[in-house]
Formats: C-alpha cells, structure tokens, sequence
C-alpha cells in the first residue's frame, strides 16, 4: 500500500476584482495506491486505488467546500538515474455545499525526473485537468529540483521550482509561479 496525500498551503491575491488575499490550508487530497511489492517482469511499477478530496481549505476561496472521490492509477519506471511514467485520477462530488460548483475532473501528471548520485533530482512534469462541468482545461507545465537529505532519523526531499500555466481557464492561475516542495519519505 502507498499513500499519497497533498496538503496545500495557499498564498494568493486577487483572483477576482475585490477578492483581496487569502493565505491558508487547501482542500487535502489523499490518494491510496495498491500495488504489487515488486516491479513486473519489464521493470513497471504500478498501482491502482481510490482518491478522496476533503473539503479542509481554512478559507471559502482556496477550497471547493465538496467531499469527492474517484479512481487513481500510478505507473512509473526507473532505469539508472531516469524515472518516468504518470499518474492519473478521476474525482466526483458526492457531498457538500449545494450552492458551489460540483465536481468532476480527470488528472493527469507525465513525469520525467533525473537523480544524481549525491541526491539531487530534476523533474519536468505537467500535472493536467480536464474539468467535464466548464469543459476546460488547466495545463501547468513544472520544472523542479529536489533534495533528499534528513533532519535526525527522518528522511525527506525538499525543492524549489518554476511553473507555467500554458492554458488555465479565464480567471484561474497563469502565467508564471513558483512551487515549493517539502515530502516526507518513510521507506522499508
């Protein structure tokens, strides 16, 4: 079993005229993937399972305020420094405030990352949405560098990176951004 939860801290301005800023926790995404222990005879590694979005933003502009859920699948290979592969998932609302805008999203993350031998990896990913309800796209395109060191017994990669939305729909996100990233790792 792998779990997979996202946990995003907001910083944002003027989404909309008269919005202001809003700074917070966003809605938590947890994914739990199945998978075999070992890769499949041609080096794969997947996993399938279920998505859930919890409705935790601290703040009505920075979350959905639905409970959704819906299938995920992880596929991914690794050969010497290279890792690639994706990651999708399909989200439904199923519960929640009946006056925001329900739910129903594909995800799609290809990635391709290289690691040096000291730790260092750079990953250039894209992590698409295709939402069925406005029948839009959202296609932000990363480049990031991560370390992996550990404070004490704890293991975790840290990074920084740039992110550019090339299509978001009227009044979402764009243009260029940065992305930070903290994970804490707990391997075998």
């Amino acid at each position: 079993m792998i779990s997979r939860t996202i946990v995003p801290l907001i910083d944002q301005k003027d989404i909309f005229p008269d919005a202001g800023s809003q700074s917070g926790l966003g809605d938590v995404l947890q994914i739990v993937f199945f998978s075999p222990k070992e890769p499949t005879a041609n080096g794969w590694i997947w996993g399938v399972g279920p998505a859930f979005l919890l409705p935790t933003a601290t703040d009505d502009l920075l979350g959905t305020e639905k409970w959704s859920l819906g299938p995920s699948v992880v596929a991914l290979r690794q050969r010497g420094p290279w890792t690639y592969g994706g990651l999708a998932n399909h989200i439904t609302s199923v519960a929640g405030a009946s006056d925001r805008a329900d739910i129903n999203a594909s995800f799609m993350q290809p990635f391709l990352s290289y690691t040096t031998p000291d730790a260092w990896t750079f990953t250039l990913q894209t992590e698409a949405t295709y939402d069925w309800e406005g029948e839009e796209w959202s296609v932000p395109i990363s480049a990031v560098a991560t370390k992996v060191t550990n404070i004490g017994s704890q293991l975790f990669s840290a990074g920084v990176g740039l992110k550019y939305w090339a299509d978001a729909p009227d009044g979402a996100p764009g243009g260029l951004g940065v992305r930070f990233v903290f994970t804490l790792l707990f391997p075998k």
